[in-house]
This record gives C-alpha cells, structure tokens and sequence, in this order.
C-alpha cells in the first residue's frame, strides 16, 4: 500500500518537531512493508519539482518561490504553481491513503484534489495552525498564551504584528473577515478527513472546544526513540545541582525565566541550556546577557548527544509559555530516567504529575521557580523521591503501531 504524507517543510533543509516526525514515520513504515512517499514546499529548487531518494522514503520537493510571513499566509487561498506540482505527484505515486502533517504555506487545494480523486486522507493536529495562523496559540504583539479567535479582532492584531506593520493597527478591524474565511475554507477540510489524530488528550479537548468533530478526533501520542543502550546516568553530583533546558530558543519556550529565578538562587547548580541559537539570534543574545558563570550554552545537539546530556542531569526544565501539544524534552527526559520541572499549562499537565515525577510551576513566575529550584539545590535528597516515580514515556514503535493500524481502518472503510 502507498501512503503520500503532505508537509509544510522536511529535512534537512528544516528540521523542526514536525519535520523530524514526519521524516521518522515516514521510514518506519518503510521497514513495516508500506511504500512511503512525502511532497513538501521546498525553498532552494527554484519553481521545479524535484525528486530524490531519503532512503527508501521518496521525497517530492515541490518549488513555488520564497514566502515572507504574509505570503504564507496568503498562500491558504491560492498557489497555482505547487497545486499543479501535487497533480504531477497525484498522477505518478497515486497514493491509497494520504497523511497530511501539516498545511501551512500550502493551499487548500490540495485537499480538495485528493478528495476529487476519492483518496482517503486524515490529518494530525500537531499545533493549533487549523484555528491559528500563527499555529502556537502565541500572540504575536505581546508574546502571551491565547485560547484562540475572539471575534477574530485578536487574529487581526497578530497579522498586522507578524507583517511588521504597526501603523496600519486602526486598520485591524477590517482584516477580520480575512481570517474568518481562512477557517471557513479550512474547517471543512477537518470534516472531511478519515481521522484528526492528536499528539495529546489536551489538544484533542482543545479540538473539540472549537469546532472540530469530535467522532473524528483520536489522541496517538507521538513516543520517542530512546538508544537501544541509554547511557548510563552520570555518578556523582560534586554537590552541584544540573540542570538541562533542551529545545528551542525562542521567547515562548521561557528559557529567560529560568535564568531570571536563578538570579536569586543560592548554592551550587550547573544550568545546561542547549539548543540552537540561529534561529532567534536576538532571543539567544538576549538570554546570554541574563546568563552567569554557572550557565553552559551547548549550541546544538545530535540525537546521541541530547541522550548523553540527559545521562548527566538531574533536572530537566521545560519553561514554556505556550500551550505544549507534546513535548519531546520532557518525554525524552522520563525515559531517560530524569524528573522535569514544567508550566503547569497545556499537555505539560498530563505529562509530569506534580510531586510525583517532576514538578508543575506556574508559567512566567521567576519566584516560583526560585523557590523550587532552591528546594532541590538546599535538599537534593529530595530528587529520589521524584527519580521512583519516574517512568518511561510511549516508545515511537508503539505510535507507528498505532498508525498503521489507523490507516488499515481508513483503507478498509474506503469508497472505490
């Protein structure tokens, strides 16, 4: 059977959280006896679709020219020259089922397509881009959690913010019946779909609150892929409390909140912050002032770096002040045996339980992650009670189970 997954962008031109899942799955199923293929926009082949070999997963890059933020947005509406790209794929992989990972900077043509063609397609939910243009629920003139389209006034100030445009704001108001009609042509594209998987119970609720239907909505956590040897965990402390941020550096991942709290924190700790730093230089400069002595900026790291850095770690911090849909760090973390302290807020709160395996805080308090922070460095003792209730998080095996199992229901329920 052929299954097409539908993506944003792939590696390794980009690597992010949906990029890597996708790449990853995509060569599972290989080994589990499916003929796998991918179509993503791609920036570095002019207006040409190219086709190349990653493995045995066929990659379809699909050119249509560079897109600044308002150009990706607009794109939603109408892209002639990558829907004719993904009619030429259509033709020659004529793929059974497609999975789509991500639509932003596509049009939603694309799915119209598919359907005219009576291929099955699901989609999975990775953030929240089906309700919001900017896909995290992060408001882009004040860095602050949103729980979505108020009137779509709110989304009106976030696209004049993203377009740099401060001058147009009296003008907000008459940009709302622009994005109400982005989710009035991509609301149906969800009721039309086989299946909504969700990476967490949070955002399928958060779905559903909004529109979503709800008998299509299913939760596949997405599991990681831990070594098949975990390095073992660094011995002795040398009385110095580490602690590891792995992730992003960006202002919603909160990485300045932990060296705001450690600004008043007493005693000896190592903060370990690693993460790639090119892509918000500013943000990273910014948290490199905050820094002092007792903070190492690791840069970033390779897959069998982040399991070593884990190895010699006590805590792992996951700041965020945006509504996580997954987390790998803090799932990546538990498996590697190590407690997290987390924000109290979205799929966080499923993932760590408070005083059992890690600790939930409030999200952009500096005090209230002094005082934990200060709690573990005065008793470190106190980290085994949390070590015993740590466990292992879904391995990735699991989740391609669970996939392929999902499209074998879509394929059987099928219309020739």
């Amino acid at each position: 059977m052929k299954v097409l997954h539908l993506v944003h962008q792939y590696p390794p031109e980009f690597i992010g959280g949906v990029e890597h899942y996708t790449q990853s799955l995509a060569r599972a199923l290989v080994q589990r006896g499916w003929e796998s293929a991918v179509f993503h926009r791609a920036y570095d082949v002019g207006m040409q679709l190219t086709l190349r070999r990653d493995g045995d997963v066929t990659v379809f890059a699909a050119g249509a020219g560079a897109l600044a933020p308002t150009q990706r947005f607009l794109a939603t509406w109408r892209q002639p020259t990558l829907l004719a790209h993904w009619r030429q794929v259509l033709a020659r992989f004529q793929p059974d089922l497609v999975h789509v990972q991500h639509l932003m900077g596509l049009p939603t043509a694309l799915l119209h397509d598919v359907s005219a063609r009576r291929i099955p397609y699901l989609i999975t939910l990775h953030d929240y881009w089906w309700q919001c243009a900017n896909a995290n629920l992060l408001t882009n003139y004040a860095e602050k959690a949103c729980d979505g389209p108020r009137a779509y006034l709110n989304c009106t100030h976030c696209a004049i913010a993203r377009a740099g445009t401060p001058s147009a704001w009296g003008a907000a108001p008459l940009l709302w019946p622009l994005m109400a009609d982005r989710n009035r042509r991509l609301q149906p594209l969800l009721a039309h779909a086989a299946a909504l998987l969700t990476p967490s119970e949070f955002v399928r609720r958060w779905y559903a609150d909004h529109g979503a239907p709800t008998h299509l909505l299913r939760v596949a956590p997405l599991g990681v892929t831990p070594p098949a040897r975990l390095p073992p965990h660094a011995g002795e402390r040398n009385d110095d409390l580490r602690l590891l941020y792995l992730g992003g550096l960006a202002p919603n991942k909160g990485v300045h909140i932990v060296l705001e709290a450690l600004r008043g924190v007493t005693g000896n700790l190592r903060f370990a912050i690693a993460g790639d730093a090119s892509a918000q230089p500013g943000y990273a400069a910014d948290l490199r002032r905050l820094a002092d002595p007792r903070v190492t900026f690791l840069g970033r790291l390779t897959r069998q770096q982040v399991w070593e850095a884990l190895a010699g770690a006590d805590l792992v911090v996951v700041p965020s002040l945006w509504h996580e849909t997954y987390c790998f760090a803090a799932h990546e973390a538990l498996t590697a045996g190590v407690p997290v302290l987390a924000s109290a807020m979205g799929a966080l709160t499923e993932v760590i339980v408070d005083g059992v395996n890690g600790r939930l805080l409030p999200p952009g308090d500096p005090q209230a992650w002094q005082a934990a922070i200060q709690e573990y460095v005065a008793a470190p003792s106190r980290l085994d009670e949390l070590r015993r209730g740590v466990a292992p998080s879904l391995h990735f095996t699991e989740h391609v189970a669970m996939i392929e199992s999902t499209y074998h229901t879509i394929l059987s329920h099928a219309t020739p």
